[in-house]
């Protein structure tokens, strides 16, 4: 009964989120099981350049750490925001969504040459809870029960909060960047005086990913719950 439910569940996930998170979840348990190591999976341009170790490309950004709290808080972050952007604005348009982690993954991967970084993940998750953020400017967020405060700053409290941790903000300014270079890419400049569309999703992967009907059983994560949990929760203003 209890595999049902969760098979269930697991299968209203949408299609993206449900297998970057699955990728990610069975990469660490890979790494934990010694079945693999970090060595194999770390960003190297050397090894991928040089070497054709091109898997390097896709892996380094399916590592978040040994299991503990870094990689909960991250899983958490990477689950609750892909989701609600694929079931939010990009509702009915996963090809788009996919074209974004490409074009994502391509930008970080270029940027990550001139930075010492060798796991790229949580910049990728930093980037989506920006995109969401921009998208969602009226969220109320409740950070731990300690800052109220709307959804545009949350990337830069997480940030405040790594900095706190005594980690790395260049993680966190990656993921800013490359999230606002593709939101006023997509977002902001087409809708400018002379502006226009300058990324446009390959009509291959439409043809893949994108199907015509919606599922009348889909249930989406509420956009007006963001966090659902006590560090990320909030609610939308006048709501």
């Amino acid at each position: 009964m209890a595999y049902q439910t969760f098979r269930q569940e697991y299968l209203q996930v949408p299609p993206v989120t449900r297998a970057y998170t699955t990728a990610c979840v069975l990469t660490t348990a890979a790494v934990q099981l010694e079945l693999i190591t970090p060595f194999q999976l770390y960003f190297n341009p050397e090894l991928i350049f040089k070497h054709f170790q091109v898997w390097r490309l896709i892996t380094n950004y399916l590592f978040f750490g040994p299991v503990g709290f870094n990689f909960l808080f991250n899983m958490i972050f990477l689950y609750r925001y892909c989701r609600m952007l694929e079931e939010g604005s990009f509702r009915g348009r996963t090809a788009d969504f996919v074209f974004m982690f490409l074009f994502g993954g391509l930008l970080m991967t270029l940027f990550g040459l001139f930075v010492n970084l060798v796991f790229l993940g949580q910049a990728f998750t930093i980037m989506l809870v920006y995109v969401w953020s921009r998208r969602n400017p009226y969220v109320r967020m409740n950070f731990f029960g300690l800052l109220i405060f709307q959804a545009p700053f949350l990337p830069w409290v997480l940030m405040g909060f790594s900095l706190l941790l005594g980690n790395s903000i260049i993680v966190d300014l990656l993921g800013i960047a490359v999230g606002h270079i593709y939101f006023f890419l997509e977002d902001v400049f087409p809708n400018q005086p002379g502006g226009g569309r300058l990324l446009r999703t390959p009509a291959v992967l439409k043809a893949i990913f994108d199907t015509p009907d919606d599922d009348p059983n889909y249930n989406p994560l509420p956009e007006e719950r963001p966090g659902g949990f006590a560090w990320g929760e909030g609610q939308r203003l006048g709501g």
